[in-house]
C-alpha cells in the first residue's frame, strides 16, 4: 500500500472544503483520514475508501464500488468501500458522501450496552 504525496494532498484538500477538522495520519503504508478524532476513511494505493455499514453499502455497490481488501483479492473484506472516482472532482458531492461515512463511523464507535 502506497500513497503518493500529491494524491494525499488532493484528497485532504477536497474533503477539507466541506468536512471540518480533516486530517490524515500515515498508517501501514496508507493514510487514515479523520474528522477531529473520528476515523471514517482511508487511502491505499492512491484510492480513497469510506467507511460503510448496511445503511450505506448498497449505494456504493450500486455504483460498482469494491470493498477494501488489504490482503488481496481473496483476503478479508473490510467495512470500507472505494469512493467512485467521479466524486473526487466534486468537493460538494464528495462531502455529502463523506458525511454518510462519518455517521457510520460515529455509530460504530458508540459503546454497545450489555443486556442483563
Amino acid at each position: 500500500m502506497t500513497v503518493s504525496p500529491s494524491f494525499r494532498t488532493f484528497v485532504l484538500e477536497q474533503l477539507g472544503r466541506s468536512v471540518p477538522g480533516i486530517r490524515g495520519q500515515s498508517m501501514f503504508g496508507g493514510v487514515g483520514i479523520y474528522t477531529h478524532d473520528l476515523f471514517f476513511a482511508l487511502i491505499a494505493d492512491d484510492t480513497l475508501y469510506f467507511k460503510v455499514d448496511e445503511s450505506s453499502r448498497p449505494e456504493f455497490e450500486a455504483r460498482g464500488a469494491a470493498p477494501f481488501r488489504p490482503y488481496g483479492e481473496h483476503g478479508e473484506v473490510m467495512q470500507y468501500y472505494r469512493v467512485p472516482e467521479d466524486l473526487l472532482d466534486d468537493a460538494e458531492l464528495l462531502g455529502q458522501w463523506a458525511e454518510k461515512a462519518i455517521v457510520v463511523a460515529r455509530r460504530a464507535k458508540r459503546p454497545h450496552r450489555r443486556r442483563n
